[in-house]
Order: C-alpha cells, then structure tokens, then sequence
C-alpha cells in the first residue's frame, strides 16, 4: 500500500497556511486503495477494516490521539517499520516517562501533552522519584539528537513515535488492541520475538530490520496436550496471589525490628561479640540447654525459632507429651534426620518411619490426610531422603495451627518465661543490696572512727555528728524496705 510503483496509495506533501506536511495521504485515499485491492463493494467493510490497520498502529491520523480511518480528508501517515506491531514490542513504564519527559522539552505548541498524558507524567514522577534523574538525563540526551535532524524529518518521526504510544498507551476509553495475554505467554517459549527497551541500544550482531523476519524452525502445530498445558499454565497464573511492594516492605521492615537484639552485628551481646573477639560464650550459652530470657521470647516468634532451638523443642516436646499428641513431633524430627543421612542408611531408616507412624497397626500413628498418604505410600516404592516431604509439611502446619498456639498459652512456656525475667529482676535487686550493706558499714565505721577521734575533744561536737550518721542510715534503711515493697 505505500508503494507507489506497484499501485499503492500516493504519499504526498500538503501545503498549509505558512507551513508544509510532509508524507501524508488523505482517508478517502486509503479507502479506495482497499476497496480496489481487495475487492471490497461496500464501503462500510473498507472503512471498518482501515480502522482495524489504524487500531493496531500501522496508519495514524496526524492530528489525533484516536487511531480510527474516516471516509473524508483527514491526513493520515504511514507508520515506520520499526514501531510495527508485529515487532511483538513490551515497552516498560521507564519508556514511557522518557517519552513524555520528551515531550516536554520540545515545540509545546506542536508536542503539548493531553490532559491524560500530563496526569500519566505525574503519576510516573511519583513512581520513579528515585531515579527520575537518570529518566530526564535520557530525554534530554535524545532531544539533542533529534534537533540535529532536518526538520520535516524531525516532524515526520515525532508523530510516529506519538502514534506508538498511542498504541500501546491509548486514550482513556479506546481499546488496547496489544493487551493479548495468551500470545504474551507464548512469547516466552520464543525470546527472539520481545524486545524488553524501545529506547535500548540495538543490537549489531542482528543485521535483520524486524526480529518476526528471524528465520527459525518451522512452527510445529500445538497438540491438545500443548494446549492442556498452555490451559493450565494461565490458570496457574490467574490463581497466583500477588502483594503490593509497599506491603512487601513493611513486612521487612517489622521483620527487622522484631530480629534486631538478636543480630550480634547490630546489637551488643552478652558477654561479648564472638565476631570481633576470640571468646565463643555467647556460642556456648546459645547452644545451653539452659536458655535464657532472649532465647524463650524468641520462641515466641514463630514455631519454626522454637525448633531451631535445642532447648524450644524440648520443652515443646514437654508439652505435647502432657496433651498426648508427641507422635507429631517425632515424626517431625524423625523425617529432619531422615534427610541428613548417609545414602546406604535412607531405604531402612525410611521404612522404620513408615513402621512407626504410618503403617496398620503402627505404635505411635500420626493424623494424616488422604492425599498426602497415598503421595508418601507411592514415595516409598523408591524411597529417598524427601519422600516425607508431604507428610512432613501436613504435620507441621497441623502443630503450628493447632499445638503451637497452646504452647504460648500453657504454664510450660509462661512459667519459664516468668522464670527467667525474675532471675534477671532479683539479679539487679541483690546488686542493689550489696552496694547498700557496703554503704551502710562503711557509714557506721565512720561513726566508730568519729567516736575515737573525739575522746580527746568536745563532747557535744561528737554528739552532733553521730546523729547526722544515724538519720543518714535510717533514710537509706527506709528507703531499701519501700523498694523491697
């Protein structure tokens, strides 16, 4: 069609009023081009197909935003080749804030941003604050090149790079005629076919002027098994829960807080740092089966901390004894040691598991759904170190929804937890004592210094000061019993 030797539609320059347009056709050009060439009779076909070529961004009215064919003398512009749909393009946001960036350092009067566009500008800004300097350095970078350029050519490639956007960021209210997500699946089985930057640098070693001209093995005609897969692929992909960044990042954020005392490169440890020094206490005492108050808080974190901790799984293992439920448990660490097993030793150890929990008539038998069963019984048949994985995952949500709460709750866990806050407590009340009982001797061998130095002198002088010393130790007497209350 734009090939005038062959019969195609005659591109033309329009004189206007003080100024020329460069590389144009009229619509009722177009029109009569395709109801010639392919036999259209009724216009209304010729029109809606001209406006289904227009929609997909290979023509495109020069002084509109919306992409539709009119039967009149509206100008239109072919689109170049490298903006073709048919590139399979997937233009980022990043592209796009460069775009309008752009646009506003060029002719306002010819390139001034829509409402929308102005309103996707901002949005952007807020979007990309943190490297919108680099964004503006990129625009300002390819506004210098584009002055170079003569200008009917400078005005021929701003309205096909506007008519691109239009594309693939429409108008509100037009249709996005690129959001077609089954063929955006299919592409990643072919990455020849995406290109990931529109204002990316090109590739040299590609001489091809489009990559759908990349000559490759023939299509092969998809099966139904492909297409059952394909079926299952975006159905996996509809039903995949997605979290906003913002969400994601408080959650790293309290993560971090909650774990800070007990991250020895943030804060200080007791007695010292074993990282920056050569004593291993703090490793010994971690290692303890006497925790101290830090490790039974962290227990309280999650079930995962309380098994991490040689001390929080004896003391979980406590309390599932008292409920009758310590199978779980078992059968927990049980399938851990299963994985960190020689080879030789997995088959049998695998099965004494089996024979323990799992098996008819089994000495400690564990509550285990249907599925993750029958997926444990056909494991076994080649039995290896994750052949429990299932299993495993079903008892240790069932101990962590269930068990675990009640372990918080019991006296086991609260007691201890008491436990150590009081010895910490009565370790600073008996320092107190001390540093009060070496005050109060000190004062009274004081008063018996005084008592021997004043033989010789005035007897009221004495009197004096040895009833200063007793108000001084009756008030810190009084005051130790008010803090004993």
């Amino acid at each position: 069609i734009q090939d005038e030797k062959a019969g195609g539609v005659a591109i033309r320059t329009v004189k206007s009023f003080l100024s020329k347009i460069p590389s144009v056709v009229s619509g009722v050009d177009i029109i009569q081009w395709l109801m010639k060439n392919l036999s259209i009779e009724d216009p209304a076909e010729a029109i809606h197909l001209g406006t289904l070529i227009a929609a997909h961004g290979y023509i495109f009215p020069i002084s509109d935003h919306v992409l539709t064919l009119k039967d009149d003398g509206t100008l239109y512009r072919f689109q170049s080749p490298y903006f073709w749909p048919s590139n399979c393009w997937e233009p980022e946001n990043t592209d796009y804030a460069i775009y309008l960036c752009k646009r506003t350092m060029q002719n306002k009067a010819r390139l001034e941003l829509a409402d929308y566009e102005a309103e996707n500008l901002a949005r952007l800004q807020r979007a990309f604050a943190r490297k919108w300097e680099f964004i503006f350095m990129q625009a300002e970078a390819q506004v210098k090149i584009d002055r170079k350029k003569e200008k009917a050519e400078r005005k021929i490639l701003d309205s096909q790079e506007r008519a691109f956007w239009d594309v693939h960021r429409p108008v509100p209210g037009c249709v996005n005629t690129t959001e077609m997500d089954i063929r955006k699946c299919r592409r990643e089985r072919n990455p020849h076919r995406v290109k990931k930057s529109v204002y990316g640098v090109p590739d040299d070693s590609q001489s091809q002027p489009s990559p759908v001209h990349v000559n490759s093995q023939p299509i092969r005609k998809p099966t139904k098994e492909d297409v059952q897969k394909e079926i299952t692929f975006l159905n996996i992909q509809l039903d995949r829960h997605c979290m906003k960044v913002s969400k994601v990042a408080d959650c790293l954020m309290s993560y971090t807080e909650q774990f800070m005392e007990y991250d020895p490169f943030v804060s200080a440890t007791e007695p010292s740092n074993p990282w920056i020094s050569d004593d291993t206490s703090f490793w010994d005492l971690e290692a303890s089966r006497d925790p101290s108050q830090q490790r039974v808080k962290k227990w309280g974190f999650s079930l995962e901390e309380a098994l991490k901790d040689p001390a929080g799984r004896d003391q979980f293992l406590k309390f599932l004894e008292s409920e009758f439920s310590s199978e779980n448990l078992r059968f927990w660490l049980a399938v851990q040691d299963l994985k960190r097993r020689p080879l030789e030793e997995v088959a049998p150890r695998a099965q004494e598991i089996w024979q323990e929990f799992l098996a008819e008539g089994a000495s400690s038998p564990i509550n285990l759904d249907s599925h993750s069963y029958e997926r444990t019984s056909q494991n076994l048949k080649d039995p290896g170190r994750y052949s429990y994985e299932d299993a495993q995952e079903h008892i240790f949500q069932l101990m962590k929804s269930d068990s675990y709460a009640r372990f918080l709750r019991s006296n086991i866990y609260q007691d201890l937890l008491l436990a150590r806050k009081k010895v910490n407590t009565e370790q600073g009340r008996r320092t107190s004592l001390e540093k009060f009982t070496r005050s109060v001797v000190s004062h009274l061998e004081l008063g018996l210094f005084i008592s021997q130095t004043t033989l010789a002198g005035s007897l009221s002088v004495a009197f004096e000061m040895i009833t200063i010393l007793h108000i001084v130790v009756s008030s810190k007497i009084c005051c130790w019993m008010c803090l004993c209350e």
